[in-house]
């Protein structure tokens, strides 16, 4: 009654005059819960005296407050009758009234970001009910546990003896035995604590806050048990396909970013989620916080006004007044480097935005709002590796970038895919969490892999789950996580780890080395390997959580490997200590409650052909199998050993256990090794495999584009160099100017695969150009905004010197056309010549002839010099001197040298391809000239041709 006469509101606060929530009045809860790290809710423990509410409610109290730093709070019957139920006793009004108080005072405590645990005996329904309605009106979480403990049980605890009382007839009415106890109906929780631990019913309750978000103060963002990623946020920057249209017309007005094959590594890394909150390349003010403290500031709910300050160009003049609120793991800086190529060509453009190109010509992202500055390469690598190695492959890498970074954010105009058949295993953040939720998990835990898996790979994973169902997860999920980015030249290839990891999902668990495809989601990692030990597993652990995986399994010398035999400190042995890398993962700033799994040595058991942990007892029953002895077995193509009869020496029996490696994952291993020398065969890491953007009448065999195997021939003349016409023949007449030459494409637009005619092969087919070292050769100056290609019939014969006494550079001519059109490699193109410039290539003369083809309808037919091309399209001629005079720079070289950065003129021009002409026609014997009278590297060009001297 006195309830019922009260004012149910009394209105003290302007926003809620009007009938509005009382919640108007104060912080709003995302912002409370952000800014505590946290959420409020109510644990409400109910069940018979004696069941263990109090003990297992301090128990979670004490772990939640001590290893979490949580705000926890506990009202139970002991602390609330002190004071503010004093004035009730044990009747069930005043039961119920107790209810209700407490109810109350906990959805005060929950609203205000305290995770509430109560413990009252609460014994109606109706009263439990109404509390849990209360906290539904008001939005809060409310956790119904039941001690669900037999009577029977109950009286053999009796911690007060009121049991006991009870039994002699001393104490009446006592709930659950002659008073009546309602059990819950549906509770969120049910705990039989008779047949559980203290810690296991505490560890249940834990679960269940971890699993719902409740122990972060951000909005859940990711499936029930899977963490949210770091910055509270799933990236995923893929442009919607209602869009994709739109975004690549617009990708192709913008200044073109080259981006190498690891560059593409790292944006597929950046676009698909894995480096959360991270959104694009980084700009100075995050790499600086990357280099020196391994983490990044974010404030994901503007709580100090600093929201969106990672997308922000960096400001060393104005800081905030308060630093933003949450530290989140950040190790390896993920940056791209340009040229000042690129540079200048951003930098005069009226265009805030970028287009990403790959080395292939493909435009695959724009970056927005870019900021350069200067690439500090020393500082870099000085911070990032903490050893001095000038022959560490990815050192090398970073010195071989440009002297600028672009930082800026981006957008995926389409989906990464490298079509080398393992794009199935390569799914985004956002998938991975799909599956994992598919599967029912709650919780996830990653295991990378960077060789084959054997099985005490295999024991350990499995041994992992078993550890977490031990600790109260009912489905832990493991991720199977090979490497898939760029590796080293001396690592498993990444098909051939995924082949054999394929055969380890298939083989399940008949088998000692297999897996349960049920419990195993196997994703390729996209990010490159840096090598960079300590500070690269902190990226590494911090990556798999942006997908989901609360825990780790990490082993000895994580990302370390030996140093070259320039390091300084370590050479030819390893630049990390080896347990190293596992410890500063666990206390590196910004981790959070991400745990590592730690590996366990295990030996292989000769008597039941199973990885295990050795047994001290029988040492002699145990055999180590290092990772360099299963390589050597591998090379000799070891057989499996009899089951019943292991030899203690394997390299000199040349078998390996059946038990070791699954039979088909390891046949594939042997394969591997047996023909590790032919590189085309493998897929070392995730390279795009593209079709050549070739004309319609050309073939290739072969390798792929792109590969030292490429070959591309033309289906109507023999030779390319030979019998490709010099000229364009037209119908009309009058279309037959003295300027019209006929350009075969060797390198279209955009493209910077080194593709040309070979002059020695057969059929002068175009291939794929080559380093020193037979690597295939890409332009990385920058993207080219010209098609690259040869006159036909044309010869630089190294006989003939220039007036400055430089020899011809002994092949066809070059030509470069400036049109806006991507011309196909291989393709026959009518083509102006509006002049010449004259490159001094190490001493030899290297002519360019400048053409516009015929077809370009953005010029029509009003441009016919390079005075007309600057007048419609300025600054064509200071780009084009800047790539021919500096495009070798990049690569180490010193500048090229032009005879003058004053182009040729037409009439010069056609002079010069007259005469290169004349020297083609001494070449193939048209004038009568003989082999033995030419140049001596004549004898080792195909001159095999119809119009040559086939």
């Amino acid at each position: 009654k006195a309830l019922a006469a009260t004012t149910p509101h009394i209105i003290e606060c302007s926003a809620a005059e009007r009938g509005e929530s009382q919640a108007a009045c104060h912080l709003p809860p995302k912002e409370r819960y952000a800014a505590l790290q946290q959420k409020g809710a109510t644990l409400w423990m109910t069940g018979c005296s004696g069941a263990g509410k109090t003990t297992i409610a301090t128990s979670l109290e004490e772990r939640l407050v001590k290893e979490y730093g949580k705000h926890v709070y506990r009202l139970d019957g002991d602390n609330l009758r002190t004071g503010l139920n004093r004035d009730l006793g044990f009747s069930s009004a005043d039961r119920a009234e107790s209810v209700r108080r407490t109810g109350e005072l906990a959805t005060l405590f929950s609203d205000a970001g305290v995770i509430t645990l109560v413990g009252l005996i609460s014994p109606y329904r109706a009263d439990r009910d109404a509390v849990r309605q209360r906290h539904l009106d008001q939005g809060i979480p409310f956790y119904e546990v039941f001690l669900d403990v037999p009577v029977d049980e109950l009286k053999k605890r009796d911690p007060k003896g009121q049991y006991a009382k009870v039994e002699s007839g001393e104490l009446k009415h006592f709930t659950c035995i002659d008073d009546p106890y309602e059990e819950p109906l549906t509770p969120e929780v049910t705990l039989k604590t008779h047949e559980l631990t203290i810690e296991q019913s505490a560890n249940i309750l834990f679960r269940t806050l971890e699993r719902d978000g409740i122990l972060i103060g951000a909005p859940k963002v990711s499936p029930p048990g899977l963490p949210n990623p770091d910055g509270d946020e799933i990236v995923d920057l893929h442009v919607p396909p209602e869009l994709q249209a739109e975004r690549r017309a617009e990708a192709a007005t913008l200044p073109k970013v080259l981006l190498t094959d690891i560059d593409l590594n790292w944006l597929q890394t950046i676009g698909e989620g894995w480096a959360s909150p991270l959104k694009g390349f980084m700009r100075e003010g995050t790499l600086l916080e990357t280099l020196h403290f391994n983490s990044i500031l974010v404030d994901p709910f503007n709580l100090t006004k600093n929201a969106g300050r990672l997308e922000r160009a960096t400001n060393f003049e104005v800081f905030p007044d308060h630093p933003p609120p949450q530290r989140v793991s950040m190790s390896l800086p993920i940056t791209l480097s340009c040229s000042s190529y690129t540079k200048d060509a951003i930098e005069s453009s009226s265009q805030n935005a970028v287009a990403l190109v790959t080395q292939m010509g493909q435009t695959v992202a724009i970056l927005r709002n870019p900021e350069i500055y200067a690439n500090r390469k020393e500082e870099i690598v000085t911070r990032m590796y903490g050893v001095i190695d000038p022959g560490h492959p990815y050192i090398q890498n970073i010195y071989k970038g440009g002297d600028y970074l672009i930082g800026g954010e981006v957008e995926l105009l389409d989906r990464i895919r490298y079509n080398d058949g393992l794009d199935p295993w390569r799914k985004t953040a956002r998938e991975l969490m799909a599956e994992f939720s598919a599967k029912g998990a709650d919780t996830v835990y990653a295991f990378q892999t960077r060789n084959p898996t054997h099985a005490g790979h295999a024991y350990l994973m499995r041994s992992a789950g078993e550890d977490l169902r031990s600790q109260g997860y009912q489905k832990p999920v493991l991720w199977l996580s090979p490497l898939g980015g760029w590796t080293k030249d001396d690592d498993v290839p990444l098909d051939v780890r995924v082949r054999q990891h394929e055969q380890v999902l298939e083989a399940g668990l008949s088998h000692p080395g297999g897996l349960d495809p049920a419990t195993t989601v196997m994703a390729i990692w996209p990010a490159p390997m840096v090598y960079a030990g300590p500070t690269e597993v902190q990226f590494h652990a911090k990556s798999r959580r942006s997908a989901g995986a609360s825990y780790f399994v990490v082993g000895r010398d994580p990302a370390g490997m030996k140093g070259s035999s320039e390091a300084q400190a370590s050479p030819d042995d390893d630049l990390y200590d080896g347990n190293h890398g596992r410890y500063v993962l666990q206390n590196s700033p910004g981790i959070g409650n991400m745990q590592m799994l730690s590996f366990v040595k295990v030996m292989y058991d000769v008597t039941d052909n199973v990885m295990k942990v050795p047994d001290e007892k029988r040492p002699d029953d145990f055999i180590s199998i290092s990772g360099t002895k299963m390589r050597l077995l591998a090379r000799n193509g070891a057989t499996p050993c009899s089951p019943t009869n292991i030899p203690t020496d394997l390299v000199q029996a040349n078998c390996i256990p059946s038990g070791f490696m699954v039979p088909k994952g390891w046949e594939g291993v042997v394969d591997y090794y047996k023909h590790s020398a032919e590189t085309e065969r493998f897929i070392p890491w995730s390279r795009p495999i593209l079709p050549a953007p070739k004309h319609e009448r050309t073939k290739t065999d072969g390798g792929h584009f792109g590969s030292t195997s490429f070959r591309l021939q033309h289906l109507d003349y023999p030779s390319f160099w030979h019998d490709v016409p010099m000229k364009p023949t037209f119908s009309n007449p009058a279309l037959n100017e003295p300027t019209m030459i006929n350009l075969i494409t060797e390198i279209p637009r955009m493209v910077t695969a080194k593709m040309e005619v070979s002059k020695e092969r057969s059929h002068n087919i175009i291939a794929q150009d080559t380093n020193k070292d037979g690597s295939p050769r890409y332009y990385t100056y920058g993207t080219p905004f010209f098609n690259y290609g040869l006159i036909a019939q044309t010869w630089e014969d190294p006989n003939v010197k220039s007036r400055a006494g430089h020899a011809g550079d002994n092949d066809p001519l070059d030509v470069i056309e400036l049109g806006s059109s991507v011309l196909e490699m291989g393709s026959v193109t009518p083509c102006r010549v509006l002049g010449s410039l004259e490159l001094i290539d190490e001493g030899e003369t290297d002519h360019k002839v400048l053409c516009l083809s015929v077809n370009d309808v953005r010029f029509g037919d009003d441009v016919r010099t390079v005075s007309d091309l600057e007048r419609v399209y300025p600054n064509t001629l200071a780009r084009l001197v800047d790539w021919l005079q500096r495009y070798k720079t990049s690569d180490g070289k010193p500048e090229n040298r032009l005879d003058s950065t004053t182009p040729k003129s037409v009439e010069d021009t056609l002079r010069i391809i007259d005469e290169t002409h004349q020297r083609w026609r001494a070449l193939c014997g048209h004038d009568g000239s003989t082999l033995s009278s030419l140049h001596p590297s004549a004898l080792t060009f195909w001159l095999d041709s119809p119009n040559c001297r086939g």
